[in-house]
Parts: C-alpha cells; structure tokens; sequence
C-alpha cells in the first residue's frame, strides 16, 4: 500500500540518503512515466544532495518511423553511463522503458572519453575518436551529435550535455574549454573537462554497419538492397525509426538491469493508494501486480502493433522479443537484486481533512485556520512556484495567518513557527502523525479550482497569454522613435524611459516628442492611458501638435463615425441573435471517445478553442468564427471535434481548401480519424477523376456522403447539398473575394468555422473588432522548438551543409525553387552537388497523377530531397521533413515566408529555415525589412504578430463600408476599436453614446513613494516598458496577481519601489467600479476625488463625514481622511478600508472576494 500523496516520495527520500551514506544505490521501477517524472523531483524536493538518475522513454510508439527527440537520447545515454559507473543515487525507471533492450555495456564504455584542460590532444586523432563515437562534421554547430574544426578550435556539442563546448588548443595541449552560446555563437563560462558519449544508441561507423549489414541478410529475407533502411545505415545515415533495428547492431543486447551495481536494491512502486495489506508477501504482491498490469499491456500494445505494421517489404521488422523484454525476462532481471517491502520504507502518513479556500464565504479560509488551530505541530504550505508563494503568503496575512517564508525544506527542520510556507513541485499533502508534521499543497488549498501545473508564461514569454487584445494593446513591439496614442493628446513618438525626482523619491516616466519638439512625460504608473498605433505605416503617423485642437478634431470626426459603425453593428448583431441556426446536439460520451483518437495532449490554447466551438454549435445560433492558429499548432483538430459535432448530429460537413495537396492531406486525417465510425467522406480535387466526382456530388444530393473535403469545385453552381450543417475553410487568407461571396450565401443558415495562420488585415481587424468570433492558439505543442531561421546570400557550401545536416539525422528537406521555366536546371545542378540526396521534383504544372505520386513518395521517403515550387505552401504535413531552404526569399511576401517556413518543424526535432539571398547590396529596403521581420518573429506563435505587422503597413479599412481608411489612420486602430466598443455598450444600454468623453478613465494613485520597477531589478529599458504596460492592461485583482507571480518567477521577490507600483495598480482596479478620478495618499493625509457617474450615494459621505471626525469634505467632489500614516503598506490597508466604507452594498456583492 502506498502512503498517502507525496508522503511515498519522502519516505524513499529518507531511505536514499541512508543508503547513499553506506554507497548503496536504490533503484525504484516504477508503472508509468507520470510517476517517474514525479518521484523524480519530488524526491529531489526532499533531499536536493542526492544524485538522482530518471531513464527517460524514447517517446514513440513500439515500430514508430520516428526517431526519439536528440534530447532524450542524450539523457538516456548519460542516465545509463552514470548507472554503470555506480554514479547515482537514486535510479528511477518506467517499468515500459526498462522493458527495451539497450547497447551492450561495452559498447558505451568504448566510445565513452573525457577531454581535460592542460592535456595533451592531436587533433587528427580526436577527429578519428569522434567520428568512431558517431558524432558528424559541421561548419557550425548546432544540436547534439556534431563537432566543428576550425585551426586552432574544436566546437563540439557532447550527447548529455545541455550546452555546447569551445576546446582551445595552444599547439597540441588544451589551453582552455568553454561553454558556448549555439544562436550567437559567443563563448560564455570556461569548466575544466568535458565527458563525451557516443552520439546514439548505436554504432554507425564501418564496422557498426557491417555488422547491421550482416544482421540484416541473416534475419530477413529477400534482397536487401530493395530496402530504403538498409541502403540508408550502409550509407552512415540513421533514418527515422531505426532505434527499433538496435538489436542488428551488436551480436548481443543488454537490459537496464544488467547496468546496474551488483549491490543495488530495487523498490517496485506499482501499488495503488487506497489498498490494504496485512503482511510483507502481500504488499509485495501487490507492488508487483501494480508493475505486471504495466508491464503486460506494453508486451500486448508492442505485438498488436507488430502485427499491424509487420507487412512492409520496404522496412520488415524484428519481433517484439528481440527489440523488447518479455514479463518473464523482465521479472528475472529484478529477482538478481534485493527487492525491498513496502513497509520497510514506509511509515504512518494520514490523509488531510477537507481544508479548501471557499472564495464565497466571509471568511475564506475558515476550515484551514481550524485545522491549523486543531493541529497541534507544525504544518508547511507549498506553492507551486515563488511567485505562487508570494501571493499566498499575502492572501493568508489577509485573513489573520502569518506563514514564514522559507527557501528549501531542509530549512524547516530548524524553523519553529507553526506555519511555514515554500515553493515546491509536491503534488498531494498528508500528515505524519508520528513526527506532528503536516504537508499541504496547493491542490489541497484550492482544491475546487482546476489549475494549470505548468503555469505558461512563466518564462516570461508574454506571447504565451492568447488574450488577442492584450497582444494589441501590450507595447511589447513599441521601440524608440516608434508612434504611440495618448488618449488625451494624440499621436506622438515614443523616446525611451526617464527618470526624475519631484519631491517624492525618483520617479520614471514615459518620454513623448509631439509635433513642433514638443515633449509629454507620462509616468509609468499611469500607462492604461498609452497604446500603441496601429493603423497605418509607422513611419507616416500623423504626430500632432500639443494643445492645438488637431488631436480633439480628429477624435470627433471618428467618434461620428464609430456611431454609426456602432449602430450598424447592433443592427448585425441583433440580426444574427435573431436568425435561427441549428442547435446540434452533443452526445457526450461518444464526443470523447472521438476525442481520445487524438495522439497528443491538447494544448491550452486548443481545448479553449475546441470549448469555444462547441458552446457555438450547441447554442442555436449560427457560428461564425475565426481560429488563428500557427501552422502546426492543432487548428485540424479544432476541424475534426467540429465535423464530429455536425455529422453525429445527421448534418453533411464542407471543407474547403485552396489546393489540391492540402485537399488530399485532409482527406487522408480525416480518413484516419473517422476510420471506425460509420461516416462516407469524398474529396472533390484534380486527384479525382470525373467518374468519381460525379458519384461523389451524387452523394451529396442524397445524403450518403457525410463529409466533402475539395478546393474551388465545392462552391460551384451545380454542388447541391442534402443537409449542410457546417462549413470549414482552412488557409482563408488564400480565397478571393468572389468565393467568400458565394460562402456568405451559405452562412445564413449553416455554421461556418475559419482556419488560418496568418490572417488578412481586414478579417483580423473585424475579429478584434468583435464582428466575428476569434480563437487564438498561440500555445505550441509539447517539446515543439522553434524554426531557427538563417538569412544567407546563397552559396554552395551552405546548401550542402543545411541538406546533409538534416539527412544526417534520417529526415529529408525542402528546396524551393519558384521557377518552373528552369527546375530542370536546378535539379541538375543539386544532383552534382548533393549525390547522396534522393532528389524528386513537384510543381503545379506537371499532370495530376505524376504530382501525386512524387508527393506520396516524399511523404513515404522514397525520396529526401524535394526541389519544388510555392505549390508546397499549403501542402501536406510531412513530420520528418525539418529543413527548408528557399531560393531567392527576397522575392516573397511576409505571409508567404511564414506560411513557407511552417512547412517543417512539424515534429518535435529543430527545424533549420535558410532564407537564400543575392548579395545584401542587391536587396531592396523593403525586401531587407522583410527578410528582419520573418528573422526576429522566429518565436513560435509567431504568425499573428506577422499579420499584426500587415496591418499596420497596409492599415485595416473601414468596417462595414468602402471606404479603406476610415477614421483608423487619424486616431490608430487600438482606439478605435476601443470607442467602437464604448459605442456598442452604450447603445445596448439603451444610452446615446457620449464619444467625446475620455475613454478608459482610470483612477489617478498618488502613493507619494517612488511606484516603479528599479533596473536593478529588471534591467532592460524595453522589458520595463513592456511590464509597466501590462500592468496597466490589468483589469482584476487575479490578473494583477498572475502577473506579480511571474514578476516574482523571472526577477525574483519584488523590492518596495515595485511593490508600490503594484498596490497602486490594486487600488486603480478597485477605483474603478467606484468612478473615482484621483486617490492622493500622503504621509498626513489621503484624498479622493469622485467622477461625475460615481454609484456612491452623496448620503453615504455625508453619513461618514458627521459619524468620523477625521473625514472631511474638500470641495464638491473630494473626500479627505486626515489621518498621519508614514509606513506605505499601511496606507494602501487604510485606502482600502475607507474603499470598502465608501462601496455601495450591491457593488460589494457583484464582486466577491479574490485572492
């Protein structure tokens, strides 16, 4: 029986460090990687001294044709070096990865060597030494596996290591080693050795492949030549895959156990919590049966999957127990060792009672401050980060609990406060009863609220917050000199952060130049009324002249406008509420069965999406929405959950595309996917004969077909559907308008759902504007890397290296070549240079079939290199291609570079864009500003930003009219749409709009202390800026929150000046509601000034001012409070209090208490 939650990891905990004083190594196997990863760094929370090795999963599938990320494979080796060397701790092991067979022992410990400063090294022999270990030659070193020779310096990147390495040598003796930087190519910090392991799990060199070779004609029959793996390993490539053919490298494989130290001793952690056991042999039992279920449904997935895939002449495959473990071998490697009972490791740990913060009561955290008062040792809090810490210490300070803040749990042992607090990755609290202790995670505090483990953006990539209008509104791609909105003053230019003093401490602000050198300083803390200015070129903003009237002029002129765009929305709004759609039923139960085909965790970002989809379909009213999503980002699925929706529900499905590749690829996932439910699919393309597309349309009349996936052919005149419920058009961005009309037609009655990568500047700008419905998935999938991008003026060298770079490593590439004229001449001309590729040609001139084939070849890897044309843009998806070079990129647009780039990186392996150029001098400026453009927006996500940029260089448009500019590029478009959307409120309340009035009136705090964030906190100028903004965008207490978390996570705990600046943010936000203009709080007093639609009742004041003596009235619209309060904390206590005196009852209700 296993203790309750993490109490299991701090009983091995306890028992390792035991163990490791007497050099005795403990080995846990565990039933799933989830609790591997979990005891890995828990135990490791516990007791941070220990070694502690966790062999990771190759990740794929049993006979996958991908190979495992470089990452793991480097893990894996160093993980199984430190094992054999006796050099750990703990040893931690799936019981599914410990089933594979390994490299034998020799085989490691051969191509294992260290390099150590002030020794000896001849450079021929350490070329020799690192091609035998499988590590390939580069110019420029990149991943794992490569090495660089330049004169005097070696650039090796080892296999386990997380950074490269710059061997300096001084004639044949190692003057220095350093670590490098693999982007910039800078040296960072010098170390004294290096350990390299061979670079896979397997030898590649002469004789690893003669014995392959040999292996191979032994175990199938046949001729081996036919076979694309067997020529490939002879050629010393490693194709995709080919870790499932390591048993016909050596004459013999290893297990994990055979790794291990004789004196080791093996936990099996395969119990499930909850059982009860009497005895010793039981509790064994029931670990091992834990382990057995594991372990037998890996052995019956391996042989389904055998039996499955074992009919490819092209790739035959071994059986199962060559590559894999039986349970029976699997047990008696385990019975070698000592096996260690449950109770000898585990002591008394009870669960904990029900102590959850309930956010609606009075007092929120009522049964925790009972446990704690009925409890009587010490108890420790953990959360999930150091920000988390933060804001739970401040939340439980709130309500009376004080919780000491500690860095480490070994510091608590020493530490005699009843309650302390620490960031931890614990993920269940208990009790020892024995010990009076107690544990209490996060997940026992809010245990009704569903949070996310990994908190995105914690990294501070403010890109990962998918909110569309915070992308907009944040200044995270304002620089100097860059045009900026001050609602109140117009359009000026922004000059950079200045600091200075005027009495109250130092201050920063926001330097503005105006028209006629006119300057603005605007402080940090009052940003909200900042935005960038999006809406026409940057460089011809119209700057206006500082108290001129131009700036109210041009405010009016678009607020006459913004009405009448408002009402006409309104009228749309309220036609679309009132047309009837069909409200799909949803069967629960079948939905997530189709859901769980889906291979992958879904992303935030996604299964917001898909929710979104769902509540539209369902609703009754026709859906119109747009999914902007990277490629490669899971817009497809968001798809298929649709199509499953409508085609359960009896409804027939349109999918339109704008090429035929891209029809053919869709029609092959959507195959696959709905392949066991009773669901006709057609595909209406050039790939289709008219024989066939006439039974298809056929089909479509009378009902049979249930999904038509094609290009234009499907909005022809003569396509007649019987019961089209829904329509999907991917790549939108790629249709004219004359087909858009012909969709309009349908959207009256059917749903209609948009994909795209990179929107047009219209369909955005009306998806910020709140015409159509928008997802954004700008999350990228798990152990997704970014497109490392390379502009280069084109030469031969660097065309060879990026081809052999990736066929190298088993995948195949992209050459795009634009001109068909002559791509015969460029074949010719990469066959001479590259004779090891297999290279195949498409473009959109050649017959349909031909096309075909060459593209499933290349799918299938017949061929690794393809020379083709734009036609790929919107091709297939080909997972294994990561590398693409594009001839003469200064002749693409924007949209067009990212939409081609997005063609790799597909899979979890780095993917290489190089961008060939004639000489830089040839370039035009605008070719070079694009060129910058796609180079910095390499970031993943990247694809909105893209279009954000197109809008801003070719401008929105006027809405619902003609009319291209509108009032946008008078006043910027953030504005715009921020009183087109005071307009919509108003006029939905029943109000004539009042445009004239400043918009976004945030409360004005005047603390008297220095509110800013110092740079010796955050020291980049930008990223100052980019956080002073956020924190203006900040609408609630909990996004203030998250953002001090991550605040906390990145710079660490917050000084006084930043903390300032954060409580009077916190008193803007409750401001707010209050119509409060101004709240001045000094050493001797505090003033608030209230706004004209203020809800507080001017009998509520009166009723303080004659019950208080200290409060006063100061003219018409202030209240002060003469009360001297020097300490800054204590002044923002004593503003909330009068706050919560001045707040009308029903306000207070409307907003419930958030931590």
């Amino acid at each position: 029986m296993l203790p309750h939650g993490s109490a299991d990891a701090y009983f091995l905990a306890q028992l390792a460090v035991k163990y490791a004083a007497e050099k005795k190594p403990l080995f846990i196997l565990t039933a799933s990687a989830q609790v591997a990863e979990r005891l890995q760094s828990e135990i490791a929370f516990f007791s941070p001294q220990l070694g502690i090795n966790r062999l990771p999963d190759w990740e794929t599938l049993p006979y996958d044709q991908f190979s495992p990320h470089p990452d793991l494979v480097s893990e894996r080796l160093a993980t199984l070096y430190q094992f054999s060397q006796s050099a750990f701790d703990v040893g931690i092991v799936p019981v599914t990865t410990a089933m594979t067979r390994l490299a034998p022992l020799e085989y490691l410990a051969g191509r294992a060597f260290f390099l150590r400063t002030k020794t000896r090294l001849n450079i021929d022999t350490m070329r020799e030494s690192l091609t035998f270990a499988g590590y390939s030659h580069t110019s420029q070193v990149m991943a794992p596996g490569e090495y660089a020779v330049r004169g005097g310096l070696i650039d090796l990147f080892p296999m386990g290591s997380t950074v490269p390495y710059r061997v300096d040598l001084f004639g044949d003796e190692i003057d220095a080693i350093r670590t490098f930087d693999v982007d910039t190519q800078r040296s960072i910090y010098p170390v004294n050795e290096i350990r390299l392991l061979p670079a896979h799990e397997f030898p590649l060199d002469k004789e690893g492949q003669h014995v392959f070779r040999e292996n191979f004609r032994d175990r199938f029959e046949g001729d081996p030549s036919k076979s694309r793996l067997y020529k490939d390993i002879s050629a010393g490539l490693a194709p995709n895959g080919c870790e499932y053919y390591l048993p016909l490298f050596f004459a013999k494989t290893a297990t994990v156990f055979d790794y291990l130290p004789a004196h080791t001793e093996i936990f099996l952690h395969g119990a499930v919590a909850g059982d009860t056991a009497s005895d010793v042999t039981r509790e064994t039992a029931e670990n091992m049966a834990g382990i057995t279920a594991s372990a037998d449904a890996f052995w019956a997935d391996a042989k389904s999957r055998y039996e499955l895939l074992r009919g490819d002449k092209d790739r035959p495959l071994l059986p199962p127990k060559d590559i894999f473990l039986t349970t029976d071998e699997l047990f008696a490697g385990i019975n070698r060792f000592t096996k260690l009972p449950a109770d000898q490791i585990f002591a008394s740990a009870i669960a904990l009672p029900a102590i959850e913060v309930d956010r609606k009561a009075a007092d929120p955290i009522m049964r925790f401050k009972q446990f704690v008062s009925q409890f009587s040792g010490r108890i420790l809090i953990t959360a999930e980060s150091l920000g988390r810490r933060e804001t739970i210490t401040q939340f439980l300070s709130e309500h009376g609990l004080k919780a000491s803040p500690l860095l480490e749990f070994g510091a608590w042992a020493n530490n005699k406060d009843k309650l302390s607090i620490v960031s931890s990755p614990l993920q269940g609290g208990f009790v020892l009863p024995d010990d009076s202790r107690a544990i209490v995670t996060e997940n026992e505090l809010y245990a009704s609220e569903v949070k996310q483990s990994r908190r995105r953006g914690q990294g501070g990539d403010k890109r990962n917050n998918s909110n569309a209008e915070g992308m907009l509104r944040d200044l995270a791609e304002v620089n100097i000199g860059d045009p900026v909105v001050h609602n109140d003053h117009g359009i000026g230019r922004y000059m950079g952060l200045v600091n200075m003093d005027f009495g109250d401490g130092n201050m920063e602000f926001m330097e503005l130049h105006y028209d006629g050198a006119a300057k603005l300083f605007v402080p940090v803390s009052q940003l909200s009324v900042i935005s960038r200015y999006t809406g026409a070129n940057p460089e011809n903003a119209p700057l206006h002249r500082l108290g001129s009237g131009q700036w109210e002029k041009a405010k009016r002129k678009a607020a006459e406008q913004v009405r009448d765009t408002a009402a006409e929305l309104l009228n749309l709004y309220a036609r679309r509420a009132a047309r009837k759609g069909f409200a799909f039923p949803l069967q629960l139960n079948e939905f997530d069965a189709f859901s769980a085909t889906f291979p992958f965790e879904e992303t935030p970002d996604q299964a917001t999406a898909i929710k979104a989809v769902m509540a539209d379909m369902t609703s009754g009213r026709p859906m119109d929405r747009l999914v902007c999503g990277d490629v490669g980002f899971g817009k497809t699925e968001v798809a298929l959950r649709a199509a499953f929706i409508a085609v359960t529900a009896g409804k027939q499905v349109a999918i339109l595309v704008p090429t035929t590749l891209l029809a053919e690829q869709h029609f092959q996932n959507f195959s696959d996917r709905f392949a066991e439910w009773p669901v006709k699919l057609a595909e209406f393309s050039r790939f289709r004969s008219a024989k066939e597309t006439t039974i298809a349309m056929k089909g479509l009349a009378d009902g049979t077909v249930d999904i038509a996936i094609g290009t234009h052919k499907l909005i022809q005149k003569d396509m007649v559907f019987k019961n089209l419920g829904l329509v999907i058009i991917d790549e939108e961005h790629r249709f004219g308008v004359r087909q858009k009309e012909a969709l309009k037609a349908m959207r009256a009655e059917v749903d209609v759902l948009t994909l795209t990568a990179t929107p047009i500047p219209r369909t955005l700008a009306m998806s910020l504007e709140g015409l159509r419905d928008f997802s954004i998935i700008a999350t990228a999938p798990q152990r997704r890397l970014s497109i490392k991008t390379f502009v280069n003026t084109f030469s031969e060298g660097i065309v060879r290296e990026a081809v052999l770079r990736e066929l190298k490593r088993g995948g195949q590439a992209y050459y795009l070549y634009n001109e068909v004229e002559t791509i015969q001449n460029q074949l010719e001309k990469l066959e001479k240079l590259l004779p090891e590729a297999r290279i195949s040609v498409a473009h959109g001139q050649l017959p349909e079939r031909e096309l075909e084939r060459v593209m499933r070849d290349f799918y299938h890897q017949k061929s690794n290199l393809l020379l083709c044309s734009t036609i790929i843009e919107t091709g297939i998806d080909v997972p294994t291609a990561n590398t693409i070079l594009i001839h003469r990129a200064d002749k693409f647009g924007l949209a067009q570079l990212h939409q081609l780039r997005g063609r790799v990186g597909r899979s979890h392996h780095q993917a290489y864009a190089y961008l060939l150029t004639p000489p830089k001098e040839a370039l035009s400026s605008n070719s070079k500003k694009r060129l910058e453009a796609i180079q910095m927006m390499e970031d993943l996500g990247a694809g909105f930003y893209l279009a954000m940029h197109d809008l801003e260089i070719r401008g929105a448009g006027e809405v619902l009219g003609d009319s291209q500019s509108g009032g946008i590029q008078d006043i910027g478009f953030t504005l715009y749409t921020d009183m087109l959307n005071a307009a919509v409120k108003s006029l939905k309340a029943g109000k004539e709009p009042d445009l004239m009035r400043p918009l976004n009136v945030s409360t004005e705090i005047n603390l008297h202390q220095p509110a800013l964030l110092p740079d010796t906190y955050c020291a980049d100028v930008h990223e100052r800026l980019v956080i002073y903004k956020r924190l203006a965008n900040c609408e609630t207490e909990d996004q203030l929150d998250q953002l001090q978390e991550e605040l906390v996570d990145r710079f660490g705990l917050i000084p006084v000046p930043a903390q300032t600046l954060a409580d009077s943010h916190r008193l803007r936000i409750l401001g707010k509601p209050l119509d409060l203009l101004k709240i001045d709080a000094s050493s001797a007093s505090i003033t608030v000034q209230f706004g004209r639609d203020t809800p507080i009742h001017p009998h509520r004041v009166i009723h303080l001012v004659q019950q208080k003596r200290q409060y006063k009235l100061a003219g018409p619209d202030k209240l002060r409070i003469e009360k001297p309060i020097a300490e800054v904390k204590a002044r923002v206590a004593e503003i909330k209090q009068i706050l919560r005196e001045l707040t009308p009852p029903e306000l207070m209700q409307a907003a419930p208490l958030k931590i």
